[in-house]
C-alpha cells in the first residue's frame, strides 16, 4: 500500500497510533525538517483544537549565527502562532565524545529536563535519515540493536520521544517545504564532510542510489526489520535476565550465568546493563567478563573496569556499580549528631533518628564526643548476646558485606571509642535497650 502524501491529516493519523499526549514538544532548529514539521503541527492545531503543541529551539551556541537562527525561529512560531521556548545549553564535547554525540546529548537532555509526565517530544527524522544511521551502525560494527537504527517511538525523560515523519523522504519534506513557501536555515556544517553522516550523505549514498534508486527505502525496510527481530530477541534477554538475577534482585548468578551458551550469556549481560541504567560497554568490555570474571575460582575477586562502570565477582554473585572514585580511610570526621553529614569521595550521606528500636542510646549520644572513621584494621566490637569482643573484619566476613563496601562503612566513635558500624551493629557498651530513647544511624549511599 502506498504511502498517503505528508499533510496535517496524514500527521494526525500516525500520533493517534500512540497514547494522546498533555503537550507535543516539536523540535524546531531552523532547518528545513524541523521547520515542515513545525509548519505541519501549526495547520493541525488549528484542526485539532484540544491537542496542545509547544515549540522548543535548543540553542547551542556552536555557530556564530547561532542569536541569528534563535531569532528566526521566534518569528516563524510568533507567525504560525506556536509558543516557543529556547533554552540555551553546553553543547561542549566531553574527553572521547564526538562532536555530534555531545550536541546530541546537550540537545536531548535539555528537551527531557522541560517534559511533564506523559510528554511527547517530536522530532523531524526522515527514511534519508533512517538509512543514513543504519549505514553508520554498519560501518561501526553494531550489533541487531543498532541496526535497529532509530524507533518511531521510544522514552524520553517522563514521557516519549516520537518521530512521526519516519514513512517519509526527504524529497517529500522538500516539496512540502517548496509548496508552503518555507523559509528555512541552512546549517554551514552540513556541508562539511568530515562528519561521518555527512560524508554519507553528501558521496557515498547518492553513488550509491544511482545503482540502486530505491535505496533509503530498502534500508529504512531493513532497519525496519531489525528493529522486529531485536524486540523479539529483548523480551528473550528480559526472560533470561529474570532466570539469571539472583534474590536480591540486582547481582548476577555466576552458576545460573555458566549454564548458559555464550551468545546467551551476552544478552543477559548486556539486558543487565540496560536494565540497570549503564551504557553499553564495547563488546570486548563482554569478553573480558566472560573470560576473566566467569570462569575465576569463588574464592577470588575478579573486576572488570571501563570508563562508565565496573563489573565485580564475590562469591556466586556478579555486581554492576559506577566507577569507584579514590577513597581515603584515614578520614575523620567530627559530628554533632544532629545535622545529616555528607562523606567525602561520593560515599553518600549519614543521619541521626530516634527510635524506641534497638540502637545507641539517646543519653549517650547527647553527651558524646562523636566522630565518623573508617576501617584501618584492628577494629573490635562487642555485641549485645554475644560473648567477648570480636574483629571488625570477621564480622564483616560473617555478614557477607561486599569487600568493596567494607572500607567505606562509616564507623562511629564516641569518646573515641568504636560505638557503631552503621546500619549494622551497635558496641556494647553504648547500646541502649529495646524500647528505650535510641538513635538509628543511618547510612545512604549509591
Amino acid at each position: 500500500m502506498s504511502q498517503p502524501p505528508l499533510s496535517a491529516s496524514t500527521l494526525h493519523l500516525i500520533l493517534l497510533r500512540h497514547p494522546p499526549a498533555p503537550c507535543y514538544w516539536i523540535a524546531y532548529s531552523g532547518g528545513m525538517d524541523s521547520h515542515v514539521l513545525l509548519h505541519l503541527c501549526a495547520s493541525l492545531k488549528e484542526q485539532s483544537q484540544t491537542m496542545e503543541f509547544q515549540a522548543v529551539h535548543v540553542h547551542h551556541g556552536l555557530q556564530a549565527s547561532a542569536d541569528t537562527w534563535a531569532a528566526h525561529c521566534a518569528k516563524i512560531c510568533s507567525d504560525l502562532h506556536l509558543p516557543l521556548l529556547t533554552i540555551n545549553v553546553d553543547a561542549r564535547a566531553k574527553l572521547g565524545e564526538s562532536p555530534e554525540e555531545a550536541a546530541r546529548r546537550a540537545r536531548y537532555s535539555a528537551l527531557q529536563a522541560s517534559m511533564s509526565k506523559g510528554d511527547i517530544v517530536l522530532t523531524a527524522q526522515h527514511r534519508d535519515d533512517q538509512a543514513e544511521t543504519l549505514l553508520l551502525q554498519l560501518v561501526r560494527g553494531a550489533g541487531l540493536a543498532g541496526l535497529a537504527a532509530m524507533p518511531e517511538i521510544a522514552p524520553s525523560g517522563a514521557g516519549f520521544l516520537l518521530r512521526p515523519l519516519l514513512p517519509f523522504a526527504r524529497a517529500d519534506l522538500r516539496a512540502y517545504a517548496l509548496a508552503h513557501g518555507l523559509r528555512w536555515i541552512e546549517d554551514p556544517s552540513n556541508e562539511d564532510s568530515a562528519y561521518d553522516r555527512n560524508f554519507l550523505r553528501r558521496e557515498i549514498i547518492p553513488k550509491l542510489e544511482q545503482r540502486w534508486p530505491a535505496l533509503c527505502k530498502t534500508l529504512s525496510r531493513t532497519a525496519g526489520l531489525c528493529a522486529e527481530a531485536q524486540q523479539q530477541l529483548g523480551d528473550l534477554s528480559k526472560d533470561l535476565c529474570r532466570a539469571a538475577l539472583n534474590a536480591d534482585g540486582l547481582s548476577l548468578g555466576v552458576a545460573a550465568l555458566r549454564s548458559f551458551r555464550a551468545a546467551d550469556q551476552r544478552l543477559v549481560l548486556r539486558e543487565w546493563m540496560r536494565m540497570r541504567g549503564f551504557r553499553m560497554p564495547s563488546q570486548a568490555v563482554i569478553g573480558r567478563i566472560m573470560q576473566e570474571v566467569l570462569p575465576a575460582r569463588p574464592d577470588k575477586m575478579p573486576v572488570v573496569s571501563w570508563r562508565e562502570g565496573e563489573v565485580r565477582r564475590y562469591r556466586d554473585g556478579l555486581y554492576l556499580l559506577p566507577p569507584q572514585a579514590d577513597f581515603d580511610t584515614a578520614t575523620v570526621l567530627h559530628w554533632d549528631g544532629l545535622v545529616p553529614v555528607k562523606l567525602p569521595d561520593d560515599n553518600g550521606e549519614l543521619s541521626a533518628e530516634a527510635t524506641a528500636a534497638r540502637g545507641i542510646a539517646q543519653d549517650i549520644w547527647r553527651k558524646g564526643n562523636i566522630s565518623v572513621r573508617y576501617r584501618l584494621g584492628g577494629e573490635r566490637c562487642r555485641l549485645s548476646g554475644r560473648s567477648g569482643t570480636h574483629e571488625l573484619k570477621k564480622l564483616l566476613q560473617e555478614a557477607g558485606i561486599l569487600p568493596w563496601l567494607r572500607e567505606r562503612i562509616p564507623l562511629i566513635y564516641i569518646g573515641g571509642e568504636l560505638a557503631a558500624v552503621a546500619g549494622l551493629w551497635v558496641c556494647e557498651p553504648f547500646a541502649g535497650r529495646e524500647g528505650g530513647d535510641n538513635i538509628r544511624l543511618i547510612w545512604l549511599h549509591s
